[in-house]
């Protein structure tokens, strides 16, 4: 890897974790928080765009309609939420599992409980 002037070794050896580091300015194993925020924010978008077709469109979106866009837009943030944070611990000595289950399964539980109750 080619590093940009004022990192490395000079020798022409690879990256060491203190370049990559103040290369970025911070690890990106100590974003979980963040992108555990992000996560929940993108499912509270989700939830407003698909609330708006339930609420003030019930002519143009047809309940189901919503409700199978909700749950495949749950499942695709999901899933990247997963990808996220598993690429970002790799390599860590971090316990962030709590982490990754606690958002997820409350976002699943918070998922299933709108498509029963919501638009019905």
């Amino acid at each position: 890897m080619t590093l940009p002037k004022g990192f490395g070794s000079g020798g022409g050896g690879g990256a060491g974790s203190a370049d990559v580091e103040r290369m970025i300015g911070r690890r990106v194993e100590n974003m979980g928080v963040m992108i555990t925020l992000a996560y929940i924010a993108a499912w509270l978008a989700t939830f407003g765009g698909t609330a708006a077709g339930y609420f003030y469109y019930p002519w143009a979106y047809p309940t189901p309609s919503g409700h199978f866009a909700f749950i495949v837009l749950t499942i695709i943030e999901s899933i990247g939420y997963l990808f996220c944070m598993k690429v970002t611990q790799e390599g860590s000595q971090k316990k962030t599992n709590g982490l990754i289950a606690a958002p997820m399964a409350t976002i699943a539980v918070l998922t299933v409980l709108i498509t029963m109750f919501v638009g019905n």
